[in-house]
């Protein structure tokens, strides 16, 4: 475990996992949903850090990371230099890049920015934001209530999330709300847009039972040149804790298929 400090300021809690030095594999970055942690990797880190180097992490507002108090400090553009940060820190140049929900959302929009150092994409039950402006505004409006309701009930509104809310430990009610009125809600198209750009080798994972994210998934998968579309059987929205056996099965599956850079 290790702190990284931004030039704003903001601690960044982050774990690398796997093998070191001439022995460390390709890089995988993997971040969470909102208001989950880097914890929600557990029942994955032994799979894939046995030929990767996996780093996982606490956004800004999440768990062990910053919360801090200025609105300004959160937004999609800061998490996407959070992610870049955290691949210099780690010596890493390029790296296998992915996440679920708001973590998958963010992996889109850092291959949209630093496309020369993404390898690969995991998607992971999540969608590529909205073409449709009327759209966006309903999610940026449920976004924004549930700021509000972290406003009011603290953190015991994570008891009724799915499995990576309920199982995570955050430090602060007031940065998961800054963190949903900055980073959750969504300005315009641009990631969704970027979708027939991606270069990369690119898996699509979403639960059977994630009804939400389903059209989403198709979606990408349509759109993403070449990308690999995966259901989980008997999942719901965190599909690696709901059936981690099958989730790591897909995953490494997919990462074995990757040709090795040089």
């Amino acid at each position: 475990m290790a702190t990284l400090t931004r030039d704003d300021g903001v601690n960044l809690y982050y774990e690398v996992h796997g093998p070191t030095g001439s022995r460390a594999g390709p890089t995988i970055l993997l971040s969470h949903g909102y208001s989950a942690t880097s914890n929600m990797w557990r029942g994955q880190v032994e799979a894939l850090s046995l030929d990767h180097r996996l780093v996982v992490w606490d956004m800004r507002g999440h768990g062990q990371s910053d919360s801090p108090d200025d609105p300004a400090l959160y937004s999609e553009a800061a998490t996407v230099a959070d992610m870049a940060a955290l691949l210099d820190a780690v010596g890493a140049k390029t790296a296998i890049v992915g996440g679920l929900s708001l973590g998958g959302y963010m992996s889109l929009a850092f291959n949209r920015v630093h496309p020369e150092r993404v390898e690969a994409l995991l998607i992971i039950d999540t969608g590529p934001g909205y073409k449709n402006d009327e759209a966006r505004e309903g999610w940026n409006r449920t976004s924004l209530k549930t700021a509000e309701r972290y406003e009011t009930d603290g953190l015991k509104l994570l008891e009724g999330g799915s499995a990576e809310r309920r199982t995570a430990q955050h430090r602060s009610a007031k940065g998961l709300a800054l963190a949903a009125r900055g980073m959750l809600t969504q300005r315009d198209a641009g990631v969704i847009t970027s979708l027939p750009g991606i270069k990369v080798p690119s898996i699509v994972v979403v639960g059977s039972e994630d009804a939400p994210f389903i059209p989403a998934s198709e979606y990408m998968t349509a759109k993403i040149p070449g990308a690999k579309r995966v259901v989980i059987e008997g999942a719901g929205h965190a599909a690696n804790i709901d059936q981690p056996a099958r989730f790591n099965a897909a995953l490494m599956d997919f990462l074995g298929g990757l040709k090795t850079p040089a």
